[in-house]
């Protein structure tokens, strides 16, 4: 059975898109729940260069008194990346950029931890045509810990006239 219309790539999106202005403090944009593996624990040490015992020696890991090998700060950090979640999808084609972002490690992460990252719009710079969106990361492991909270900062372009 053929389509009535043809199709459009560029139709096939979340949705319209939001501007600057239609978003709120307060809004949240969940990103998926992902369990740290060997595997992941791999893939990072490959592509950061990051060879340190302690991510990947698990004796070496015992022998300092942790359970298992210890995710480096920055393989926890990127489970927060807006990408993995709905935020850029929502904002679509108002989306200029991302600009900067800090972490905070609370807790230790060792393999096979779940983490629960999530964004919040925190606050909200406007300009003349962008703005600023601010939001607060959290990521929780499987037990509810806070284990890494920090700040992420995009630039949004303002809705058209």
């Amino acid at each position: 059975m053929a389509d009535a219309q043809p199709f459009k790539p560029d139709e096939h999106r979340f949705g319209p898109t939001h501007w600057f202005e239609d978003l709120k403090v307060g809004q949240k944009f969940y990103i998926n729940s992902r369990t740290q593996t060997e595997s992941l624990f791999a893939a990072f040490q490959l592509a950061s260069g990051d060879n340190h015992p302690i991510h990947y020696d698990r004796e070496y890991c015992r022998a300092r008194g942790h359970r298992d090998m210890l995710a480096h700060g920055l393989q926890v950090a990127i489970q927060g990346a807006a990408g993995a979640g709905i935020f850029p999808h929502v904002i679509g084609d108002s989306l200029v950029g991302f600009l900067e972002q800090s972490s905070r490690f609370l807790k230790p992460v060792y393999c096979g931890d779940t983490l629960y990252p999530m964004l919040e719009v925190s606050e909200l710079k406007a300009g003349r045509t962008t703005g600023v969106v601010i939001m607060k990361l959290t990521i929780h492991n499987q037990a509810g810990v806070l284990v890494c909270d920090g700040e992420h900062k995009y630039l949004v372009k303002k809705r058209p006239h």
